[in-house]
């Protein structure tokens, strides 16, 4: 009822502090190892290291999911390919090309969900 839904908000805005305040220290840490960090602005200046993250990838399951959600799922996926490309396969790709001794480091394609959703004369929008 009420209560579950009011204990759940909760819940949710804890964890969102406690995460943004984590990622905060972290950031302002790094960046006091730079002097780098505008406290006065909360923001990191000079080119300086700091951390973010990016969750986007993955369907929200509901009992019941409507066309809007579909719509909000397909872009999460599309951002997150696009992420992968940038981030993963073509940097992965310029550290071969350059000869540089690394790890490669593996992740999940969402190529498949996307094509289910956006291929050509195929795909649920086609």
């Amino acid at each position: 009822g009420a209560s579950e839904k009011g204990c759940e908000a909760l819940m949710k805005a804890v964890y969102g502090g406690v995460f943004d305040f984590i990622v905060e220290r972290v950031n302002e840490s790094m960046s006091k190892r730079n002097n780098l960090l505008d406290v006065g602005r909360g923001v990191v200046v000079g080119g300086s290291a700091s951390i973010g993250v990016l969750d986007i990838f993955g369907f929200e399951i509901f009992l019941t999911n409507s066309y809007e959600q579909l719509c909000i799922n397909y872009t999460n996926e599309a951002l997150q390919q696009q992420f992968n490309k940038y981030v993963f396969k073509l940097e992965q790709t310029e550290y071969e090309r350059e000869g540089i001794n690394w790890k490669w480091i593996t992740f999940p394609d969402n190529q498949e969900v996307l094509d289910l959703i956006d291929r050509r004369h195929t795909g649920m929008l086609a």
